[in-house]
């Protein structure tokens, strides 16, 4: 059972221990776990802990905190298997939100998040590796796709059964967060103890990389981090502080948003293919950058819940096509890069986390509009980088401007 197999003798397995299956299964339990915390938390800590706008903003700085110390996966993985190291962050990210509701207090609740954190944190940036690892240049676009979209699918029903019975059967924070996590938790050993540990093609460095030629993946990365800090923090707040949302509210805008991502992900997955990363993170980042400006007009102008609402469905979308990030790297990278740079990578992106929302927190109290202005910068400065993207991206082709450099050794 222990015992690593090859990837291709993985694939001759009965279906339900194979490596795709792995991945698959894996989509759908994180999810389950992260989202349902993030469906109920806006309502829970503002309804039980009396949570503000500063508050919130220190619960997002330190469940940013192990992201920022992600980079510390490359000496795990020297004693732990990456997979193994994947499936035992998961069943943390599992137990950690099973038990929210049971520290309704500021103190516990920044506990209890700092685990559920250790755990998403680390399972994502093994699980990145993992997808870069096994699927093919050719094929990873349009399954990363279908795993987004199987993400979705999962979590459309957690949030189909909130909308549907939050109030009918009067459910608790409590028990909603005990099914939820529970359910991670039984994946993440079923996946443990039923499904063998596969070697990838290529021995990973376990070792820190940082190298020269990978510098716009860097930047981008901790450009998507500081954008995504505010969209996270602050967009679902301003929904229950400004428009009073419930949690059966706040959980149908999330539905919607699983339905249109069920869709939309694989297609999004083949544009990324055919029209290739810089004009899909170009297309991207101006659609952010639009959004967050009109994200700021609803409180200039007092535009109405319609217009929020619609937004927040749009900026889902469009961070969905963030997966080609990864197959940027993926084309750009040396093999056994893959891992430690996904750490690294994980680590540059939280960069900005660990002090960002603090500082936009106390912003949020004197001006909202003021916090989302800041989005939309932050997108327009992505957008300028991925401008310097090559329309065909590959060792040696990094950057706009590697045709004008003189041939160096890769570093």
């Amino acid at each position: 059972m222990f015992t690593p197999i090859s990837l291709a003798q993985g694939r001759t397995l009965p279906f339900w221990r194979r490596p795709i299956t792995l991945l698959f299964l894996m989509a759908i339990a994180m999810p389950v776990a992260f989202n349902t915390w993030s469906a109920l938390l806006n309502n829970f800590v503002i309804e039980v802990a009396n949570f503000d706008g500063a508050d919130i903003g220190v619960l997002h700085t330190m469940r940013e905190i192990p992201g920022f110390l992600a980079f510390l996966v490359i000496f795990l993985i020297i004693f732990i298997r990456e997979q193994v190291l994947g499936l035992l962050s998961l069943a943390l990210l599992g137990a950690a939100t099973a038990v929210t509701a049971w520290f309704p207090t500021l103190q516990g609740i920044l506990m209890i998040t700092v685990l559920s954190s250790i755990g998403f944190h680390y399972y994502e940036t093994v699980a990145q590796s993992l997808q870069l690892q096994w699927l093919s240049k050719e094929r990873a676009p349009q399954m990363l796709g279908w795993l987004v979209a199987t993400g979705s699918a999962a979590t459309l029903v957690v949030y189909g059964a909130i909308v549907v019975l939050w109030e009918p059967l009067n459910l608790s924070y409590n028990v909603v967060y005990l099914a939820a996590g529970g359910f991670t938790v039984l994946i993440a050993l079923y996946c443990l103890f039923a499904v063998p540990q596969f070697d990838g093609p290529t021995p990973q460095n376990k070792k820190m990389v940082l190298r020269r030629r990978y510098w716009l993946y860097y930047a981008l990365q901790f450009m998507a981090g500081a954008r995504r800090q505010i969209f996270v923090v602050f967009a679902g707040f301003m929904m229950v502080e400004r428009f009073g949302f419930e949690v059966h509210h706040l959980t149908g805008l999330y539905l919607i948003n699983l339905l249109v991502n069920m869709v939309a992900a694989p297609f999004l997955g083949r544009f990324v293919a055919r029209f290739g990363e810089r004009r899909t993170l170009i297309f991207e980042y101006a659609g952010l950058a639009t959004v967050f400006a009109l994200y700021g007009g609803i409180y200039w102008f007092g535009w109405g819940v319609m217009l929020a609402a619609a937004l927040y469905v749009v900026d889902h979308i469009l961070f969905a096509l963030a997966l080609a990030l990864k197959t940027y790297f993926q084309k750009i990278a040396d093999p056994a890069d893959i891992a430690p740079t996904a750490a690294v990578a994980f680590t540059i992106n939280h960069i900005a986390a660990v002090f960002l929302p603090v500082m936009l927190g106390l912003l949020w109290v004197a001006s909202p509009a003021a916090v989302f202005g800041l989005a939309a910068m932050m997108a327009l400065v992505s957008l300028l980088l991925s401008l310097m993207i090559p329309r065909h991206p590959e060792p040696g082709n990094e950057t706009i401007f590697a045709r004008f450099a003189a041939p160096t050794p890769a570093e």
